[in-house]
C-alpha cells in the first residue's frame, strides 16, 4: 500500500466573532421564541461555546432555545435570509467538536423540546422530541417491558436527536447495532425553513431515496432534527456479564476470535489495556487485576437458558486461550458492578492529567491487537501518555492521550500522534471514526479516508440541502 501523506497541520478554530448577530435579528429571534430564550451576554453564552471535546471553543453571537418545530423553522428562515450561521445542539456531549460555533452566529439548542410523545408495544416503536435524553427514553421503554437498544456512554445526558445526528454507538453495538439501525423516521427542518418527514412508522419502506439514513450521522449539516421515531425490541428476560484477564491484548484478541468462531454474538464484548485497568482501579476500587495486560468484559442477554449457555461458552473460550482469571456475575447487581469497569474508563483516565483527549478509530476485528500495538508505538515515539479501551467485538478503539497543558509542546505532540493513529487505522483497512463522528476535530483527516471524489459529492449534497450554507458550516468537509 502506498504511503499516506503526512498529517495536515493543526489549525485553531476562529473565535466566532466573524459572524455576529445584528440587533434587528436578535429582536426578531426574541419575538419567535420569547426574550428569555435568547441568550447573548458573555456569561449566558459561554457554556455553549464548547462541548465535551477538549481544547475547542468559539463564542456564538446568540443562543436560541426553541420549544416547537414551528419556532425552529422560523429561526432557520430568518438565519437563511440574513446569511447567519446556525449550529444545532443537544446536550453538547459529543467528542468531535461537532457543536462548536466556529463562525459565530446562532447556537440552536433543542433541549426544551423534550416530550416522549408515544411508546407502543404493538408497533414496537417510540416517538420523541429532539431533546429527550437517551436514558429517559430507555427508562420509559423499560417500564413497559421494551428495550431501546442504543447504549452510548453519554446516555444519561446525550439527547436522542443528538445521537441520531452523530450516529452514536455504544456498548451493545456488536449484537444490536448502533443508532442508525433503530431510526425509522425523522421530522427535520431544512435550512430554508421547510419541514419534511422522512421514513415513518414502518420497518419496511423503500419509497424514494433513504433520506432518513442520509440525515443520520450528518452532524447537523443538512437539517435540524426535531422529532425522532425509533424502533424498539422486547426486553430480554436476563442479562449477565463476566470479566476475563489476560497477559496481553493479543491473548484477549484470540479469545474474541474464538467467541465469534463459536457462533456467539455477545451483547457485550469490551476491552481495557493495562493502563486503563490501573486507572479504573485507582478510581473505583473494583478489585481488578492490576498485573493483567488486558481485561475482556463479556456478557449476553436473552432467556435464562440461552444466557447461561452463552456465558459458559465464552468463559471456556477465555480459559482455553490462557486467561489469568475469570469472574462471572451472579445477578443483575453484580453485572452492573462489572460494567462499571468499562463505563468509568474515561473519568478514571481524566484524573491522570488536566487534559484528556479521547479519540476513536476502527479496524477489522482480527487487527485489533495489532492496532493497539501500533498506537502504543506511535505514542511512545511522540512521548505522550496513552491508554486504550473500546469495543473488542466490532474493532472500535478509544485511544486516550492525557497531558498537562503546562507542557507547551504536549498538545502538538498529541495531535501529531493521533494523525499517525488515524493513518494506521486506514492502513489496516479501518476508518478514522467508528462512532464519535468527524466534527471539527477530525476534519483534517476526512479526505484521507474518503478521497477527493467522495468529498466533492458530500459538498454537492450539502449545497442541495443548504443552498446558503448556514447550517454548521465547515463541518464534514463542507
Amino acid at each position: 500500500m502506498a504511503a499516506l501523506p503526512p498529517p495536515p497541520a493543526a489549525t485553531s478554530l476562529p473565535d466566532g466573532a466573524d459572524r455576529p448577530v445584528p440587533p434587528a435579528v436578535l429582536d426578531e429571534l426574541r419575538r419567535i421564541v420569547g426574550a428569555e430564550h435568547v441568550l447573548v451576554s458573555d456569561g449566558e453564552v459561554e457554556p455553549y461555546s464548547r462541548d465535551a471535546t477538549p481544547l475547542f471553543r468559539a463564542r456564538p453571537g446568540a443562543v436560541v432555545l426553541p420549544a416547537a418545530t414551528r419556532e425552529v423553522a422560523a429561526v432557520l428562515r430568518l438565519a437563511s435570509a440574513h446569511g447567519i450561521p446556525v449550529t444545532p445542539r443537544g446536550a453538547g456531549s459529543n467528542l468531535a467538536a461537532a457543536t462548536i460555533p466556529e463562525h459565530g452566529g446562532i447556537v440552536l439548542v433543542l433541549t426544551r423540546m423534550n416530550a416522549v410523545k408515544e411508546i407502543t408495544g404493538d408497533e414496537l416503536l417510540a416517538v420523541v422530541e429532539a431533546g429527550v435524553t437517551t436514558a429517559e427514553l430507555a427508562d420509559a421503554c423499560a417500564a413497559r417491558g421494551l428495550l431501546y437498544a442504543p447504549d452510548p456512554g453519554s446516555r444519561t445526558v446525550s439527547t436522542v436527536a443528538g445521537n441520531v445526528a452523530m450516529c452514536a454507538g455504544g456498548l451493545r453495538g456488536l449484537k444490536y447495532g448502533v443508532t442508525r439501525n433503530y431510526v425509522l423516521g425523522l421530522e427535520v427542518v431544512l435550512p430554508t425553513g421547510e419541514v419534511i418527514r422522512t421514513g415513518g412508522r414502518l420497518w419496511k419502506d423503500v419509497a424514494g431515496y433513504d433520506l432518513t439514513r442520509l440525515l443520520t450521522g450528518s452532524e447537523g449539516t443538512l437539517g435540524v432534527i426535531t422529532e425522532v421515531t425509533v424502533a424498539l425490541l422486547p426486553m430480554p428476560a436476563l442479562a449477565r456479564t463476566g470479566v476475563a484477564y489476560f497477559s496481553s491484548l493479543a491473548d484477549a484478541g484470540r479469545a474474541v476470535a474464538g467467541v465469534i468462531h463459536d457462533g456467539l454474538v455477545p451483547a457485550t464484548l469490551e476491552f481495557l489495556d493495562n493502563r486503563c485497568i490501573n486507572a479504573v482501579e485507582d478510581f473505583a476500587r473494583l478489585g481488578l487485576d492490576r498485573e493483567a495486560g488486558a481485561l475482556l468484559l463479556f456478557g449476553d442477554d436473552g432467556t435464562p437458558e440461552a444466557v447461561e449457555r452463552s456465558l459458559a461458552l465464552m468463559a471456556a473460550t477465555c480459559e482455553r486461550v490462557g486467561a489469568r482469571g475469570i469472574t462471572l456475575s451472579r445477578d443483575v447487581a453484580e453485572s452492573e458492578a462489572l460494567l462499571t469497569a468499562r463505563r468509568c474508563s474515561l473519568p478514571a483516565l481524566a484524573r491522570l492529567a488536566p487534559v484528556t483527549m479521547l479519540e476513536d478509530a476502527t479496524v477489522p476485528r482480527p487487527r485489533l491487537a495489532e492496532m493497539v500495538d501500533r498506537i502504543d508505538a506511535i505514542c511512545a515515539r511522540h512521548e505522550v501518555v496513552v491508554a486504550t479501551f473500546g469495543h473488542a467485538g466490532d474493532g472500535n478503539l478509544h485511544p486516550t492521550i492525557v497531558f498537562d497543558p503546562a507542557d507547551g509542546d504536549a498538545r502538538h505532540r498529541a495531535e501529531a500522534a493521533f494523525g499517525e493513529v488515524f493513518d494506521a487505522a486506514i492502513a489496516l483497512g479501518g476508518t478514522i471514526t467508528g462512532e464519535h463522528g468527524v466534527g471539527a476535530a477530525k476534519r483534517p483527516y476526512l479526505e484521507r479516508r474518503l478521497g477527493a471524489d467522495q468529498m466533492a459529492l458530500l459538498r454537492r449534497l450539502k449545497a442541495a440541502f443548504d443552498p446558503v450554507g448556514i447550517l454548521n458550516p465547515g463541518k464534514l468537509g463542507s
